[in-house]
């Protein structure tokens, strides 16, 4: 049985479950507990309220939540049944992004994973509105993430930005190369998909992890040929 058809089993109590407080032992800097159906629960639920929160959820968001989280086509319909179930639930997102903040609080590559795949739901029907931005940076809040690190994950998804590396980069435009090349193998070893995947994130993280990675490596690529360090094919 799948997961989709499972929380769909389980029914709408899920989406009011308590995530318990208690710090996690430091095991997998990735991962989620394996029991913790709350963590399921809260991120279905924030995947469903960042799609509605321009006010209408599309067949694009639906299908990109599907695969950012490594929906099968069988379960297509079971994935839009947890939508409807998130959306009618009386919990606003604040109340999941704190939950799984607070509990994952030492596991900021698992909640930059999941801030991911949100970014890449408001990014599905090509217009991210202000609403829909608000709606992200409050997450981010919650999450315990400073307004630096929210700008970097904002650019490597979207926008203006998107075409600045520096800003992918999260570094000054006047940086040194040697700090750049420091920032660049530090992102890398973070947010490498092997290596996020060897430190327990769900398997559902690999697409936007890879999606990620890619990004991080062509920003690095385009500041060496932008300093005439190598050529960009």
């Amino acid at each position: 049985m799948s997961l989709w058809q499972r929380l769909i089993e389980s029914g709408k109590r899920l989406f009011d479950v308590e995530v318990e407080d208690e710090p996690l032992p430091a095991d997998l800097e990735c991962a989620p507990d394996p029991n913790d159906v709350g963590f399921t629960a809260a991120v279905v639920g924030l995947g469903a309220k960042m799609a509605k929160a321009d006010g209408r959820v599309t067949d694009e968001e639906i299908m990109v939540f599907s695969r950012v989280f490594q929906t099968a086509p069988k379960d297509a319909a079971a994935v839009r049944r947890v939508f409807n179930l998130a959306q009618q639930t009386v919990n606003g997102y604040e109340s999941y992004a704190r939950k799984i903040g607070r509990k994952y609080a030492a596991r900021p590559c698992l909640l930059e994973g999941v801030l991911d795949g949100l970014f890449m739901i408001a990014t599905a029907d090509g217009v991210v509105t202000e609403d829909e931005l608000s709606y992200l940076n409050t997450v981010s809040e919650a999450f315990g993430f400073s307004e630096a690190t929210f700008r970097r994950i904002k650019a490597s998804h979207m926008g203006a930005d998107r075409d600045d590396p520096y800003h992918i980069l999260g570094v000054a435009h006047d940086a040194e190369f040697d700090e750049i090349r420091r920032v660049y193998r530090r992102l890398m070893a973070d947010n490498h998909p092997d290596r996020v995947l060897q430190n327990g994130a769900p398997r559902e993280f690999e697409h936007a992890a890879h999606e990620k990675a890619a990004t991080i490596t062509s920003a690095y690529a385009r500041i060496r040929a932008e300093r005439g360090l190598i050529a960009v094919n």
